[in-house]
Parts: structure tokens; C-alpha cells; sequence
């Protein structure tokens, strides 16, 4: 083998040792700081079936190995993906029994994050689809962390006295304080990674959200057609927690009130609720495929991702059935630009810059934040890709 063989070798394999160790850097945060599991505990991982086409090949294997040498007695049981699922919660928690902790790679697990049913049992759902996911910074970045900074925004939020949402497009919302619930986790499940602050609810909130590309749904449920195309742009106009009424063109209009209709119709729900909004919070949450290859993939993968901020829509419930979904938001809380054209700042907030100083990792990601969102060509969420 002559030198230039065995320096591309020599790289080759040091690359290779470099992803293996970020995977295990990810896996533990998910396995240690997010799921607090210690040697001797049993956990069980919940995956969907690769072939299914949400979750990447080998993902559930890498996080069984990490949990494995960490002294866990682990059952992975592989499950194809059947929209019903969530209906049979009952099998789902007589799984999980025996077992100290589950971690889902799995929708259903997902599709009952605002259910009552896991709320005892608090099982992780994990939102980094594949292995790359996991070993990058999304994944890497310490769950405290990201814990922490989410309460630095809610104290935010519920404490503000204007917080005004714009976007390049013409989203133009305006309310006063978050009205957060009294009590109670957000949701029944925990993320991993944390990656949205608590829901707020559109109550006492009003104005125009401006929408292009699609409408797509929000994972909770999964009917027949999943999401529609949009033309041109689309505004919605809400006040409180009521959608009032569409504008642009008239296919558009068209398209989106028979969308909202036949959703409501499906699942016998109010379709004209504008429940709750949230913004990503993560600066190291990438979706390198465009939105358009797969609508399911990416309204389960991209959300976290400071650019993206979505409405809760159709359905008096969290999540609701139809998300509204921004790219590059302006969120001005008290006049501070917190969420700027895209960029998160969490140096604004009180606390901010203390916490970005004693988490690095975190601190260097909102330097250099990513920016892949599912994006087409033209810049813009596309129905196709």
C-alpha cells in the first residue's frame, strides 16, 4: 500500500472513530441526563420499523448498545407505524410496565405526547430521526441545558406585557402575557431533545399569520390527504382562540377551507380553533432533506429549529390537526427582539447570557446556529420537493 493509500486510510478511520464517539456522546445525553437510567435498570425502546421511512437505520441499535454498556437490561421491540396505534394505548402501557423507562423512536409516542395515559409513566420521545441527528449537536447538547433555557423563555413570555410575532412573508400577531396553565407538565412525554418552549395559547393573542407552501398536520393524528399545496401565500386572520377567515388567492382560499373542513369532518372536531403557538429553541436542530420529499418526516424533525415557529390549528387541543408553520420569525417580547428574522438570542433574556456561558456547547451553536430547515431551491417550504 503506498503513503497516499494509507493516509486516505488513516483519515478514513479516524473520521469513522470520531462519528462513532458523537453518537455515543448523543446516546448518553439522551440515556443519562435526559432519562435519568442508571446500571441495573430494565428499558425498553419502542422503534418504528426503518422501512417505514421516519426513523434512520441502525438508530435504535446504537442507543440499545450505549444503554447496554451502561449496565441496562434492554428489550428493543420493533413495530411497523399503523396510525391507529395510539388508540390502543392499553398495549402500549402494558409494554412499558415491566420496564424502569421507554424510549420511543416511534410516532406513537409522539401521537400521545399531550395524551393523560403516559403521564405517570413519563417515557422519552426522541426527535432526532437518525443516527447523524444524534451525534451532531442537536443531540449532543446537554438536556439540563436546553431545559433550562425553555424555562428562561416561558418566564419570559408569561411575564411580558406585548409580545408581537412578524414574519418576511407579512405574519403580523400581537398579545400580552403568555396565560400559561396553572399546573402540569405541557406534555405527557418528555422530548429528547428539548426543542419548543410550552404551547401559547392563542387566547388574547390576534392578527394575521401568513402561510406558503402547505398546510400540513401536526403528528397527532393521520388522515387522507396529509397536507395540501398552496400556491401563493396564504393569510390567515384569528382573534383569540378563533380563525376568522382566509385571504390570497382564491385556489388557495379555496384549497385550505376545504382542507380545514374535511380534517374536522374526519375526526369530529371544531376545525376553526387557533389553539396554541411555539417557536425552536435549538440552534443545533438541522433537516437537510427538503420539507416536500416528506411532510411527515418534517414536521417531526425540522420544528425545533429557531426559523420555525407553528400554529396550532384545528381542534380544541394541543397539538390540534393543522399546523401553520413560519419561517424566519421576528418575536419581539417587550420590544426586544428575542427571535430575530430567524436567529434566536437568548442572550436578551434575563439569565441568558449566564447560561450560554455555562453550557459551551450550547454557547457555540447559537455562534454558528444551523440553518438547514427543509428549504427547496427557491428558498421556500415546498409541497414537492
Amino acid at each position: 500500500m503506498g503513503w497516499r493509500q494509507r493516509r486516505k486510510s488513516f483519515v478514513c478511520e479516524k473520521i469513522m472513530t470520531q462519528i462513532a464517539s458523537n453518537l455515543r456522546l448523543g446516546a448518553e445525553n439522551l440515556l443519562m441526563n435526559c432519562a435519568g437510567v442508571r446500571s441495573g435498570q430494565s428499558l425498553l425502546v419502542i422503534a418504528e420499523d426503518p422501512a417505514c421511512g421516519m426513523y434512520g437505520e441502525g438508530l435504535a441499535d446504537a442507543i440499545a448498545d450505549v444503554a447496554r454498556d451502561l449496565g441496562c437490561d434492554v428489550t428493543v421491540t420493533v413495530l411497523p407505524f399503523d396510525p391507529g396505534q395510539a388508540d390502543n394505548s392499553d398495549d402500549i402501557l402494558a409494554s412499558m410496565e415491566p420496564h424502569d423507562q421507554t424510549v420511543f423512536l416511534h410516532r406513537v409516542g409522539d401521537q400521545l405526547r399531550f395524551s393523560s395515559v403516559l403521564a405517570s409513566k413519563r417515557p422519552i420521545v426522541c426527535y432526532a430521526l437518525d443516527r447523524e441527528m444524534l451525534a451532531s449537536g442537536f443531540g449532543q447538547t446537554d438536556h439540563d441545558a436546553m431545559i433550562e433555557l425553555k424555562n428562561l423563555v416561558n418566564r419570559a413570555l408569561a411575564g411580558a406585557q406585548d409580545i408581537h410575532l412578524t414574519c418576511p412573508l407579512g405574519t403580523d400577531v400581537r398579545g400580552g402575557r403568555a396565560q400559561f396553565p396553572n399546573s402540569g407538565s405541557d406534555t405527557s412525554v418528555v422530548r429528547f431533545p428539548q426543542s419548543v418552549f410550552t404551547p401559547v395559547p392563542g387566547s388574547g393573542f390576534r392578527g394575521t399569520v401568513a402561510q406558503a407552501g402547505f398546510l400540513v398536520g401536526t403528528g397527532s393524528n393521520y388522515y387522507d390527504p396529509y397536507g395540501v399545496e398552496l400556491r401563493d401565500t396564504l393569510f390567515i386572520a384569528f382573534e383569540d382562540e378563533r380563525i376568522t377567515g382566509f385571504d390570497g388567492s382564491a385556489e388557495d382560499v379555496a384549497a385550505a377551507r376545504k382542507h380545514y373542513c374535511h380534517v374536522a369532518d374526519q375526526l369530529g372536531i371544531d376545525p376553526w380553533v387557533m389553539h396554541s403557538w411555539h417557536a425552536g429553541i435549538h440552534p443545533g436542530c438541522a433537516f437537510k432533506d427538503s420539507a416536500g420529499a416528506s411532510l411527515e418526516r418534517w414536521s417531526g424533525g425540522a420544528f425545533g429549529n429557531p426559523r420555525l415557529l407553528h400554529f396550532h390549528t384545528c381542534g380544541n387541543y394541543a397539538p390540534g390537526e393543522i399546523s401553520l408553520n413560519i419561517v424566519d420569525p421576528t418575536v419581539l417580547i417587550d420590544g426586544v427582539p428575542v427571535w430575530q428574522e430567524g436567529r434566536f438570542f437568548p442572550g436578551r433574556l434575563a439569565g441568558g447570557e449566564e447560561l450560554l456561558d455555562r453550557y459551551e456547547q450550547l454557547g457555540a451553536l447559537f455562534r454558528a446556529p444551523a440553518q438547514e430547515i427543509g428549504l427547496s431551491a427557491n428558498g421556500r417550504l415546498q409541497f414537492e420537493a
